[in-house]
C-alpha cells in the first residue's frame, strides 16, 4: 500500500523540478483529498472545509498547477469561453469596447474569442458560426449588419448581448445609446454658437448609428427653424479618409458654411485635415464637433468638442449583461445618457465660408 506521505513527497519532486505535466491528481494526493474533491473545488461547487480547501489552494500554488478551463467548463457543461462579434479589430472606437468585455470576463473565469465581422452579414454569420463550433457560452456582437431575426434565432441556442441595438427576445439582451439624442446636443451646441450654416458628415446610413446621429441633427436644424440643406450633408464612412474626403466634397461646392458636425471622431479629424489643407482654421475660420470622444479626442489640435460615448462602459456593461444571462439572470443593464464634452474646437460664429 501506498503511504500517502510519500506519494506527496514524490508529487512534490515532480512539481518542482519540472518532471511531467502537474495533474488533477497530483494535487489531490499532495492536499490530502480526492481528485473528485479538487475538481469541485475548482468549479465552485464543493461543500468542504475551510483546512480542505486551503490544502487544495497550497498544493495548487507549490506544484504551479494550470486548471485546464476547457476541462472545467466541459465537467460544468461549459467550456468557459465568450465568443465576441466586433466589426474592425484595429478601430479606435471598439478596441475600447474589447477591452472593457476582456477585463470583465476575464475577472469572473471567462476567455474572450475575439473575431470581426468586417461589416458583411455574411461574414458575421461565418464568424458565429466558427464560434459555435468552438462551443462557446455565449456570443457578443458588437452592433453588426447581422438581422434582428438571425440574432434571435441564435438566442434560441445560447445567449446573445448585442450593442448598438434595440430589440427582444429570449436569451437575448440588447444594449443601446441614444445616438439621436447625442447628435441633437452636438448640433444644438453649434446652433447656440450662433451658427445657421452647420455641415454634417454622415456615416454610413446602412449603420444604425449613422442613421440616427443623421436624424437627430435635421431634427435639431428643423427645432430652430432652419431648412434643412442636402447640400451641406456630406456622406462618410466612419474613417478619417472619408471626413478628408467630405471636407473637400463640402469646400468645392461651394455651399458656405461655418461649421462642421461629423458622425464620429474620426471623420472629424479627418475634417480638421482636410480645412487645414485649404487654409482653413478650426475654430477661427470653421468650429468642428465629433462623436464618440475617443482617447485621441483630447489630444487634436484643437482638443475636440465632441459627444461622449462611454465606450470602455459598453464594453463592461455587454459583458456583465452576458455573465447575468448565464446566471440565468434577466439583465436590466442602460447605458448612460449621452453628454457634450465641450473643448476648444468650437467658437461663436463668424461669416459663413465659401471656397
Amino acid at each position: 500500500m501506498n503511504d500517502p506521505a510519500s506519494t506527496r513527497q514524490k508529487t512534490r519532486r515532480a512539481g518542482s523540478t519540472g518532471l511531467g505535466k502537474v495533474t488533477l491528481e497530483m494535487v489531490a494526493a499532495a492536499a490530502g483529498v480526492s481528485a473528485a474533491t479538487v475538481s469541485r473545488i475548482l468549479n465552485g461547487t464543493a461543500m468542504v472545509s475551510d483546512d480542505k480547501r486551503t490544502a487544495v489552494d497550497e498544493a495548487i500554488a507549490r506544484l504551479g498547477f494550470v486548471p485546464n478551463p476547457v476541462a472545467r467548463g466541459l465537467a460544468g457543461g461549459r467550456t468557459l469561453s465568450v465568443g465576441v462579434v466586433t466589426q474592425a479589430i484595429d478601430s479606435p472606437f471598439y478596441g475600447g469596447a474589447l477591452r472593457g468585455i476582456e477585463n470583465t470576463l476575464t475577472a469572473a473565469g471567462y476567455s474572450p474569442l475575439f473575431v470581426s465581422g468586417q461589416w458583411s452579414a455574411t461574414h458575421e454569420a461565418r464568424c458565429i458560426d466558427a464560434l459555435r463550433s468552438r462551443r462557446v457560452d455565449g456570443i457578443i456582437v458588437l452592433t453588426g449588419r447581422l438581422s434582428d431575426a438571425a440574432l434571435a434565432a441564435t438566442a434560441r441556442e445560447l445567449p446573445v448581448v448585442v450593442t448598438g441595438r434595440t430589440m427582444k427576445a429570449p436569451g437575448l439582451c440588447a444594449l443601446d445609446f441614444d445616438n439621436f439624442e447625442g447628435a441633437r446636443l452636438a448640433t444644438h451646441h453649434l446652433l447656440s454658437l450662433g451658427h445657421r450654416r452647420i455641415a454634417f458628415i454622415a456615416g454610413d446610413l446602412k449603420h444604425p448609428d449613422g442613421k440616427e446621429r443623421l436624424r437627430g441633427y435635421r431634427s435639431a436644424i428643423e427645432a430652430a427653424g432652419l431648412a434643412y440643406e442636402p447640400g451641406l450633408v456630406m456622406p462618410g464612412n466612419f474613417t478619417e479618409a472619408s471626413g478628408l474626403a467630405a471636407v473637400e466634397r463640402l469646400i468645392d461646392s461651394r455651399h458656405p458654411f461655418t461649421a462642421i458636425f461629423a458622425s464620429n471622431d474620426q471623420m472629424a479629424f479627418g475634417a480638421g485635415l482636410g480645412l487645414h489643407r485649404r487654409r482653413l482654421q478650426v475654430p477661427q475660420d470653421v468650429s468642428l464637433v465629433g462623436f464618440d470622444d475617443l482617447a485621441s479626442a483630447v489630444y487634436a489640435i484643437p482638443p475636440l468638442t465632441t459627444v461622449h460615448h462611454p465606450v470602455d462602459e459598453l464594453g463592461q456593461l455587454a459583458a456583465q449583461a452576458m455573465l447575468q444571462l448565464l446566471a440565468g439572470e434577466t439583465p436590466t443593464l442602460a447605458l448612460p445618457a449621452p453628454r457634450l464634452v465641450v473643448r476648444e474646437s468650437t467658437r461663436e460664429a463668424g461669416p459663413a465660408r465659401r471656397r
